[in-house]
């Protein structure tokens, strides 16, 4: 069986390098048509950061290729050979931190190079090397505790029940949703600073919107995002009674009132259409998949690896393994995913009007850059969201408009 994840992982390093290859070829060739969606700068300077993107893509797919042999040639044995705890849990604990924390170190030059070069040299980032090592200390310390606990308590799962794969994957489900409560409370407590509107129209028009569809929140804040990314974005956090509607400074300032409330309304339409449950249930099915593979290895695997089946094992080749089927699986998931995002734009319309909309994501579309054609093989590995130029027909523009303001000013071409 150990041959068979070994293909798998190359096989996956190969569609990803592939994939990587066609885009930056298909951008090349498009950087030189005329620009659509975006301004002709932008245009040129999204298809530089997009192709500078994928070459560093290359780069660390190669890079990782190497640690992964690293690991199963050697690394795994190695390390179990250092780690001489009797303890499962506890040699589970100490194992997996370590395996976890020297590939961070390994995968560190590639963060360091995106964050302080790359999206420096595009203006996105506005990182400084205090808030830094203040995020990664911080980061650090979470996982160290939390992260800790819980592989702990898989270890003990593992170590206590034959069929300890259905009932582990009941404990990370459960912890992932109340990561997912927690979220917005852990950053505003420990990363951001959460702040009430300081545009108090702009909070009751939100406050209203949210009325409209139904949706309770504990409150409509502004992030200072801006500390760290000059990029535009919102979302709406936390579960049950610690929802709620987060936007980034560099959003508020940007758009205007009705863009802000057009892409709000693209974002209840998600909760409205309950793509929300149902991303939780897409998840839990894959979940419960990866979770009944890796609770059914036999022992061949991790005699190949000179391993015993323990808990410390089980975990590691979980966390090695599972991303490659993810990657396989994600252009299901995210074909349902890009349909759902045509009903949001659909509602987000409705609920405030197309024409702010199509400017809300123009604006969106130049200040993150992004580049509105990609490969077809690209789009269906990577997209979860439909490509821009797909968003702008079905809301009825021309995008092949020649500028933004004609794209602004354009007919509906199925204007009611």
């Amino acid at each position: 069986m150990l041959e068979i994840f070994v293909v798998g992982y190359c096989l996956y390093f190969l569609f990803t390098t592939y994939t990587s290859f066609m885009q930056i070829g298909f951008v090349k060739n498009a950087k030189n048509l005329q620009a659509i969606i975006l301004d002709t700068d932008k245009y040129h300077e999204a298809a530089n950061y997009s192709i500078e993107k994928e070459k560093i893509a290359i780069v660390s797919s190669f890079y990782s290729f190497i640690i992964f042999v690293f690991w199963i040639a050697f690394g795994l044995s190695s390390l179990d050979s250092l780690v001489t705890i009797e303890s499962s849990w506890q040699k589970a604990i100490v194992y997996v931190d370590l395996f976890i924390i020297i590939n961070w170190i390994l995968e560190l030059p590639f963060e360091l190079y995106s964050t302080f070069k790359l999206d420096k040299k595009y203006g996105f980032s506005n990182m400084t090397p205090t808030l830094y090592i203040k995020d990664t200390v911080k980061s650090g310390f979470l996982f160290l505790v939390f992260g800790s606990i819980v592989i702990g308590a898989i270890s003990w799962i593992i170590s206590s029940f034959d069929t300890w794969w259905i009932w582990g994957f009941v404990f990370i489900f459960a912890v992932i949703i109340l990561i997912n409560m927690l979220y917005p409370v852990i950053r505003d407590k420990m990363f951001d600073k959460f702040e009430s509107l300081k545009d108090k129209e702009l909070e009751t028009k939100i406050e209203n919107l949210l009325d409209q569809v139904g949706f309770k929140s504990s409150g409509v804040f502004s992030v200072d995002a801006s500390k760290r990314d000059n990029r535009l974005n919102a979302y709406f956090g936390g579960l049950g009674s610690t929802k709620r509607v987060v936007l980034f400074d560099t959003l508020v300032e940007k758009l205007s009132h009705n863009e802000l409330l057009a892409v709000l309304g693209h974002e209840l339409g998600h909760f409205k259409n309950g793509d929300i449950l149902k991303n939780i249930g897409i998840m839990g099915v894959v979940m419960f998949v990866f979770f009944a593979i890796f609770g059914n290895l036999n022992d061949e695997i991790f005699l190949g690896l000179s391993l015993n089946n323990e808990p410390y094992a089980i975990i590691t080749l979980f966390m090695i393994f599972s991303p490659i089927l993810s990657f396989f699986l994600m252009p299901f998931i995210s074909l349902i995913s890009r349909h759902n995002e045509y009903a949001a734009d659909e509602f987000g319309s409705n609920m405030q009007s197309k024409e702010d909309l199509v400017s809300a994501l123009l604006k969106l579309a130049n200040e993150n850059k992004s580049f509105p054609l990609s490969h077809p093989i690209y789009i269906f590995f990577y997209y979860s969201h439909p490509p821009l130029v797909e968003r702008f027909k079905e809301l009825g523009y021309d995008v092949h408009a020649d500028s933004e303001e004609a794209l602004k000013d354009s007919v509906f071409s199925n204007a009611n």
